[in-house]
Order: structure tokens, then C-alpha cells, then sequence
């Protein structure tokens, strides 16, 4: 039972960091934090309802992670260059500058990329900045579902 709460609490620090860090998938990693909760405590915590809620949350965000930059590339009129720019300086900038790196890396990469394939440079700041919302937007919605479970599973402990 203990060891299922410390790797629910592991669970839960990698979904926090998931929800900035490109590749790691947050959410669903705060989510088993809450199955394995629920296993811990024979079920007593959380009510099937509230689960398949947080897995339908699980769900939709991790979808929308990748429509809202995607979306928000598209408005600002971004290439695939520029949106994958913005995805190697996200993590360029985590190594080198953490975590503010990963905010000025995402800009400064799309607006390389938009470069790079012969933009104008008015043109590839405004592609950049969209991806760079739609970056930013879907972290923001990532870390506050992980957010949500997190205090869910705090508040069974006690």
C-alpha cells in the first residue's frame, strides 16, 4: 500500500514536469497517480464517476496539446519549419536556460524556422508568436489538469 502511494507521488512529479518538458506526457502520468491511489486504498477515495471524469480530462487535454499549437501556428500563419523550431527551442532552452528557456527558446525557434524557409522577418515574427501562444496555451492547459489531480490525490491522503 505505501509503495503504491510513494510511486503515485513519483507518478505525480513527472506529470508536473511532463506538463513543460516536450515528449513527457503529463497528465496521464497525474492520472495514474490517482489509479494507484485508488488500488492503495481499495477503491475508497475516489468514486468510478470521479475516474472515468479524470480520464475523460486525461483525454482531451492531451489531445488539445497538440491541436492548440497546431491551431494557433495555423492563425499566425506558421510553417511546419516554425512550429518545429519552436519545439527544439523548448528544449534547447530547458537544457541552457531552465525553465525560462523553454518560453524564449519555443519564440526564438519558430521564428528561426519561419526564417529558414525564406520568410520575411515581420512575417516569421508573427508565425512565431503563434506558436509560440499555442505553446504556451497548451501547457498552461496541461499543468492545470495535472494541477487538478494533484490536489485530488493530496486531499484522499488526509
Amino acid at each position: 500500500m505505501v509503495v503504491l502511494i510513494i510511486i503515485g507521488f513519483i507518478f505525480l512529479i513527472i506529470g508536473i514536469i511532463g506538463c513543460i518538458v516536450p515528449g513527457v506526457a503529463g497528465p496521464p502520468f497525474s492520472f495514474l497517480a490517482l489509479i494507484l491511489l485508488s488500488i492503495a486504498k481499495r477503491g475508497e477515495p475516489f468514486s468510478p464517476a470521479f475516474l472515468i471524469g479524470m480520464a475523460a480530462l486525461t483525454i482531451i487535454v492531451t489531445a488539445l496539446d497538440y491541436i492548440v499549437p497546431a491551431a494557433g501556428a495555423k492563425k499566425y500563419g506558421a510553417s511546419k519549419f516554425g512550429f518545429w523550431g519552436a519545439v527544439i527551442g523548448m528544449i534547447v532552452g530547458i537544457i541552457y536556460a531552465p525553465p525560462f528557456g523553454m518560453i524564449i527558446g519555443a519564440f526564438i525557434g519558430a521564428f528561426i524556422g519561419e526564417l529558414l524557409i525564406g520568410k520575411q522577418s515581420s512575417a516569421a515574427l508573427k508565425a512565431g508568436w503563434g506558436v509560440f501562444i499555442g505553446v504556451m496555451f497548451g501547457i498552461l492547459l496541461k499543468l492545470i489538469a495535472s494541477g487538478v489531480m494533484t490536489f485530488y490525490f493530496i486531499k484522499a491522503l488526509f
